[in-house]
């Protein structure tokens, strides 16, 4: 299985929908309860960075019958310092979106801790988050 889904930045009015839509494909596959709550934690919170930090971009979906990989690919303005966004807190959110209750700086921590497989690079042309689970067993 795979599909497309186009985040609009700064479009708080349906922040969440993409994450949702994609947990309920997922739970369609009859996947444990574990692994549902994982993968949704972490789209999530990855979906909400997209509409908050970038310019837009696209999330691609990839179920095959080992991994379910998410590609969460953004057109800037990037991550100055990747290594200061991982940290508990550490949070670049404006004005606009922390008073919607975003921006509290543990997207990319709880992303992590959540999948199975972590990957991100970044440049001003934009940003690249690639993350897996594993269908089969439970991990983290």
């Amino acid at each position: 299985m795979i599909r497309t889904y186009t985040i609009v930045p700064n479009d708080y009015q349906i922040a969440g929908s993409i994450s949702s839509e994609i947990k309920k494909l997922i739970k369609n596959l009859e996947m444990d309860s574990a692994l549902i709550k994982r993968l949704s934690i972490a789209c999530y919170e990855a979906e909400i960075n997209m509409i908050i930090h970038s310019k837009g971009g696209n999330i691609y979906l990839y179920v095959d019958n080992e991994w379910i990989t998410l590609n969460f690919n953004d057109i800037g303005p990037g991550i100055k310092n990747i290594s200061l966004a991982m940290e508990p807190g550490f949070s670049t959110a404006d004005q606009v979106a922390q008073s919607m209750g975003f921006g509290a700086g543990l997207g990319l921590c709880n992303i992590k801790k959540n999948a199975d497989m972590f990957s991100i690079q970044s440049s001003p042309q934009g940003t690249n988050l690639k993350i897996a689970f594993r269908r089969k067993g439970e991990s983290t």
